[in-house]
């Protein structure tokens, strides 16, 4: 077995959703998930079939965002992993219940914008995902001024109410 680093290549602000699924009715699945929740959602999904002809199928309603989830589901290459980018101005906080409650869903790895690296094993049947490195390491723990800078800014952006 062999243990390779896959990065997520992407914009820095795009937000997206790394999970393993286990049909290949989940790019439909998603799809119709993400366009219930956010209507006029723009996203890219792509899933890395893991039988029959193994391809990786997709979907999505922007084209970069397609473009970017079938160029990192390629680099990714797990059997039954799936990436979904959002586009600009959406947030994985808007539709994560909604992916998550996809019958064929079985994981979620992440979601996130940050720099983030999938931990993915090589076996002679094939690829699966480990795990993901999202975002760096702690820095220390908050104090009184990050907890005030946490509050001002969960409520300047609309996610508190003052």
């Amino acid at each position: 077995m062999d243990i390779q680093t896959v990065t997520i290549e992407k914009p820095e602000t795009i937000n997206f959703i790394l999970g393993q699924s286990h049909f290949i009715k989940t790019v439909e699945d998603i799809h119709e998930a993400l366009v219930g929740a956010v209507p006029g959602i723009k996203f890219g999904l792509a899933f890395c079939e893991a039988s029959g002809k193994c391809l990786i199928r997709w979907t999505g309603t922007d084209e970069a965002m397609i473009e970017l989830a079938k160029k990192n589901a390629t680099a990714i290459g797990a059997g039954h992993s799936f990436i979904l980018f959002l586009g600009e101005g959406y947030y994985p906080i808007n539709v994560l219940n909604a992916v998550k409650n996809v019958p064929e869903v079985a994981r979620v790895f992440c979601a996130t914008a940050n720099p983030t690296e999938v931990l993915v094993a090589q076996t002679g049947q094939g690829r699966g995902i480990l795990g993901v490195v999202d975002g760096f390491s702690p820095q220390g723990i908050e104090d009184e001024e990050g907890i005030a800078w946490r509050k001002d800014f969960l409520r300047m952006i609309g996610y508190k109410i003052k």
